[in-house]
């Protein structure tokens, strides 16, 4: 598949104990299914060949050789299979028997990977039949050739960089030091388990927060096969509890007590990019020294838009289209769509926000604090977090000095929301009409009233933020910065104008998620008339107010001039966080945006974002001091250390080149 997405399937077959030709056949049918849905990896349950409960029965030389020839009509079947296999059995090695992942790859067994933890308590009896796995690889004899067996193995997918499989067995993830640690730190993208875990009350949320967190702390996908119906139920039953995560995150989960297939296309790009980023996250040649690694190459046809991808999306709800991505790409990265972690996060910012704040005005023995006040969305989240920092160090809110400075382009209605939004919090309000001033400046240097160009609109953002600025000197007080993260990384702001503040406390705040920290703010204020004007100003169009209104309402609208936020804020995330490339970005943002907005708008704003971005960055070199408040930032001191004048030719060529 393209872009660092790789199909992955988690597959429960129903079984039969001790009957490794039915169960084959059961597994080759799942094989096929996967196929023709683009899976590329699939992975299948513990000892599924023979069934984990066979108990005193895996001592029959019968059974055992069953399982060797069942293994070969697999093989068999997977010759024209374009598919990696993992799937559990047992195997005789020098009169030993061994709990083994078989790895099949193009009609070939590519190796065999032991189970090292053996659980010997409670319900668990595996010591009795079987021996801990070998570390070192060697080889073992299979058909006319020889085969790597051991637990240090990895298979690497010559043409897919980054896309490299481990494999642990049940027990061995349960234990205090996973064998999959030391396969991610060789390397590993991708861990596999052929799991057989029984169900008991509550174990399944522990087993669902077990393999989350494993892909959290390796930076890896986890691909997760458990045993299901068809298991012997004499003493236990299994619930085939299906996961595939990826750094932490659920992709997807089957039902359980139902034997499920589940598929998920893993992002191998985005953990290769994770890792990339974290240079703590060690590189694996001295692991792979130190642990005696084998590396096993294979090979994969990574098309994708076929017939086969097709049907897969055809399966899953999708469009069809065959170049849809089998996961959710949520459309607003920066904000929980649960309401509850939604609310939770909302706290957490606000309060990050106020105590960024508080630091400063305990730092500089500040008892004042200056905001702009437009009526807009940033300014009143700004007030709302300065209210927040004052209470905390209890001082009066009325040392919050709120300017409203009307001008040209000032309407009614964010006037009077800006006046109602002082009074109701108990900040001092001052009004200063700037239309004077302003025009005194265009006579000073010659600007036509009537020109209503950058110079029209600049000069007022620069002389708000000079009253501003003086009136925190006549207070001793701070200016509080107003914008957003968003608008940074546009550069929509003026430069020495709303740019520039003392603190600013909205500074890696993203756009959609001012709205939703207003909101919230707005829902647990327990105040009607300040959560209904903050109600309100959530109902006004983003605008600088810059132009003359047209029929009192407001003229310049923000999203009408460098597009929607909701589709910056998309960019913006995959930019900075993953570092993805253009077709990447678009290809995602189709799937998120379906039937909001076409290829053709998406590539557009696309294309402005792109432009605005690189050349831009000279604004956020100089920025001024604000809390960090989430993975992505654009501070010139921390997140986005970036040249001003980096060229952005490679990254425009590529969009010129998407259809």
């Amino acid at each position: 598949m393209r872009d660092g997405f790789i199909r992955v399937a988690a597959v429960t077959p129903k079984i039969r104990v001790a009957d490794p030709e039915y169960n084959a056949q059961q597994i080759i049918d799942l094989i096929h299914q996967g196929y023709s849905r683009g899976v590329k990896l699939m992975v299948f349950p513990e000892l599924c060949l023979t069934a984990y409960t066979c108990s005193d029965l895996f001592f029959q030389s019968s059974l055992l050789e069953g399982a060797r020839k069942e293994l070969g009509r697999i093989i068999s079947a997977t010759k024209d299979k374009d598919i990696l296999v993992f799937l559990g059995m047992p195997w005789e090695r020098e009169g030993k028997l061994y709990n083994v992942a078989a790895v099949i790859q193009g009609g070939r067994l590519q190796g065999l990977v032991p189970k090292k933890s053996l659980p010997n308590y409670s319900e668990f009896y595996e010591a009795r039949h079987f021996c801990p796995g070998n570390e070192t690889p060697v080889f073992v004899p299979w058909e006319d050739r020889p085969v790597p067996m051991g637990m240090n193995l990895l298979f690497r997918c010559t043409n897919m960089k980054g896309f490299t499989v481990g494999a642990e067995i049940c027990e061995d993830v349960w234990v205090p030091c996973p064998p999959s640690i030391r396969h991610c730190l060789a390397g590993a993208t991708v861990i596999v388990n052929c799991s057989a875990s029984d169900e008991t009350t509550g174990k399944d949320v522990y087993r669902h927060e077990l393999i989350c967190s494993q892909s959290a702390r390796l930076v890896c996908g986890y691909v997760y096969a458990n045993a299901g119906e068809g298991e012997s139920t004499q003493d236990l039953v299994f619930g085939g509890q299906n996961i595939i995560a990826e750094n932490g995150n659920c992709l997807v989960e089957s039902r359980r007590f139902i034997n499920e297939s589940i598929c998920a296309d893993l992002d191998v790009e985005r953990l290769c990019s994770e890792r990339r980023r974290m240079t703590t996250f060690p590189s694996p040649d001295d692991a792979r020294k130190e642990g005696s690694y084998m590396i096993v190459d294979f090979e994969l046809s990574l098309k994708d838009g076929d017939d086969r991808s097709a049907q897969a999306a055809q399966a899953y709800g999708l469009s069809g289209t065959g170049k849809d991505i089998l996961r959710f790409v949520d459309p607003a990265p920066f904000v929980p769509h649960d309401e509850r972690q939604r609310s939770r996060r909302c706290e957490e910012i606000l309060s990050i926000q106020a105590m960024g704040l508080k630091k400063r005005l305990e730092h500089t023995g500040c008892q004042h604090a200056v905001v702009g006040l437009s009526g807009g969305l940033d300014s009143t989240l700004a007030l709302l977090v300065t209210v927040r920092a004052f209470d905390s160090l209890k001082i009066p809110r009325s040392n919050i000095h709120c300017v409203t400075m009307p001008c040209f382009g000032t309407t009614d209605r964010t006037y009077h929301n800006a006046c109602t939004m002082a009074a109701k919090v108990g900040a001092e309000l001052k009004e200063i009409n700037i239309r004077q001033a302003v025009s005194q400046h265009f006579t000073d240097i010659g600007q036509d009233m009537d020109n209503h160009d950058v110079t029209y609109e600049n000069s007022q953002a620069r002389e708000r933020t000079q009253v501003l600025m003086d009136i925190a000197n006549q207070v001793g007080g701070l200016v509080i910065g107003t914008g957003d993260m968003s608008e940074l990384a546009l550069g929509w702001a003026t430069y020495n104008g709303d740019h520039m503040s003392m603190y600013g406390v909205n500074a890696s705040v993203p756009k959609t998620l001012v709205r939703h920290l207003v909101r919230y703010y707005a829902d647990t204020c327990n105040e009607q008339e300040l959560s209904e004007v903050l109600m309100d100003v959530l109902d006004t169009p983003v605008s600088p107010e810059l132009l003359p209104p047209e029929d009192g309402q407001i003229s310049q609208k923000t999203e009408d001039l460098v597009g929607p936020y909701e589709l910056h804020d998309f960019y913006l995330y995959y930019i900075l966080r993953y570092g993805y490339a253009p077709a990447k970005i678009y290809r995602m943002a189709l799937q998120a945006f379906k039937g909001q907005y076409d290829r053709e708008t998406i590539l557009k704003w696309m294309k402005v974002f792109y432009r605005r971005f690189f050349s831009q960055q000279f604004k956020r070199s100089c920025l001024p001091d604000g809390p960090k408040v989430g993975s992505v930032a654009v501070s010139p001191r921390g997140d986005l250390r970036m040249p001003s004048d980096a060229c952005s030719r490679l990254w425009m060529e590529e969009l010129e080149k998407i259809h």
